[in-house]
């Protein structure tokens, strides 16, 4: 019988993990047991197993299974694409599920089935050595498609010179170019593609969190610290950090930022080690990050720090021949998603893409095409299914444009107020009414000076 990958199991139970472990020798080539999930996120480090199985309790007397959630987020956080099969209480089915939904592949309820078992965990760690086969075969094509300008081929050109090396990069570009895509491509492209790139979306970190988030925190710490945890510096440690959205990172926090880069290291909440990173950082901004240092928003330092080699990516409509070509990638990803036989532009269809500004870039014309698809009953996809939102490329005057910006800024000041006066000031009900993180309002009101 051919043995299948390694798995990790942790339970507190030990005639449990005898059990388990007995029946899983004939299958697995390795088998790693815990008695206690605190040494967890160490052995995670110290090897990448084809699958967790993970109790959902482990102090006794306490079963509400929030120990086993909180263990799947910390897996999670380290190995997003780890298969995690929970092993639960018959009486636990909900918890169960709700482990699934924050990322858990399946569960097992005790006392439980042998065969059910066993197929369950080989299914889940079969994903994983699949993932491992494809990721071990020659890069000969690349995942991001550049087109054919001739501007986004000079970026390419670029893009590979700079990813052999360790260089800070930092990306700009509008909403929807595909500044994230092109951080996973450098790092692919690089030494540490061996590793998960881990990404960090800086507008959704709240202030309180900054810390922890990005430089870990031990046990005790704060409230709710119930175990010491790595922060994404330490988790990026040999592999690639991406910053999303660097420009939304309040000035205050900034200088904390900019130290470690400075020093290389961290030392995370509540402990004064410092702790040695080795990271590739890669930065992204929709921003004009240079007017934020004349407006004293963002720190000049760190714009040097980060900014080593920059990337560009054009907006969609400034470069129109790359439309068409993109426009094809994407029909025949969403016939392929929606089992349709492959559909084709029509001319008219191609002349109104092609004439449209494209304002939320690649996003929008993937958007666009999927909607097409998806309602399309015919062989040909015809101009009337892109009804595009319509928007003057008029140039405007200086004068009008700030006047308009100020109009809009009094409108946002007007409904962020309208929106305090309606919950009472709970800042959280603001944001979720508003569509917007806590920290975005933060910043807003302390703009307006509400």
């Amino acid at each position: 019988m051919k043995k299948t990958g390694n798995i990790l199991i942790v339970d507190d139970n030990r005639g449990v993990l005898t059990a388990v472990q007995l029946l899983l020798k004939p299958h697995f080539e390795k088998i790693i047991t815990l008695t206690s999930p605190v040494t967890l996120t160490s052995a995670l480090r110290e090897e990448t197993p084809s699958v967790v199985l993970l109790d959902m309790n482990f102090t006794s007397g306490i079963n509400s299974g929030n120990e086993g959630l909180f263990w799947l987020q910390e897996i999670k956080r380290l190995h997003p694409s780890l298969p995690v099969v929970l092993f639960t209480a018959y009486g636990d089915i909900d918890l169960a599920v709700r482990g699934i939904k924050e990322g858990a592949t399946d569960f097992i309820v005790k006392p439980w089935d042998n065969q059910k078992l066993v197929e369950t965990l080989l299914n889940a760690a079969q994903t994983t050595n699949n993932r491992k086969n494809k990721q071990s075969t020659p890069l000969t094509s690349s995942s991001m498609y550049w087109g054919e300008s001739p501007v986004m081929q000079q970026l390419r050109s670029l893009v590979e010179k700079v990813s052999v090396t360790d260089a800070n990069i930092l990306i700009t570009g509008e909403n929807g170019t595909g500044k994230e895509m092109l951080a996973r491509e450098i790092h692919t492209l690089s030494s540490r593609r061996s590793k998960e790139m881990i990404a960090v979306d800086m507008g959704a970190i709240t202030e309180s969190l900054f810390e922890s988030e990005l430089f870990g925190h031990m046990k005790g710490s704060f409230t709710d610290a119930y175990a010491d945890r790595p922060g994404k510096f330490e988790t990026a440690d040999h592999s690639t950090l991406f910053l999303d959205e660097i420009g939304n990172l309040p000035y205050h926090l900034q200088a904390k930022l900019l130290t470690v880069l400075q020093r290389r290291s961290i030392i995370r909440v509540g402990s004064n080690q410092s702790i040695p990173v080795n990271i590739r950082l890669i930065c992204a901004t929709n921003r004009n990050l240079n007017e934020m240092v004349q407006a004293n928003e963002f720190r000049e330092d760190l714009l040097y720090r980060i900014n080593t080699i920059h990337l560009e990516i054009p907006p969609l409509r400034e470069r129109p021949e790359d439309i068409l070509p993109l426009a094809e990638r994407f029909i025949a990803r969403f016939c392929k998603q929606y089992d349709k036989v492959l559909l084709r532009l029509s001319d008219a269809a191609y002349t109104r893409l092609k004439a449209h500004p494209w304002y939320g870039n690649i996003r929008e014309l993937e958007h666009a095409i999927e909607k097409a698809v998806i309602i399309c009953d015919g062989s040909e996809l015809p101009a009337e299914l892109f009804q595009l939102p319509k928007r003057t490329d008029t140039p405007r005057s200086e004068s009008s444009i700030s006047a308009e910006a100020a109009t809009l800024e009094e409108m946002e000041r007007k409904m962020i107020q309208k929106a305090l006066d309606t919950c009472n000031g709970n800042l959280s009900a603001v944001a979720a009414q508003l569509g917007i993180t806590r920290q975005t309002l933060y910043n807003k009101m302390k703009k307006f000076g509400l």
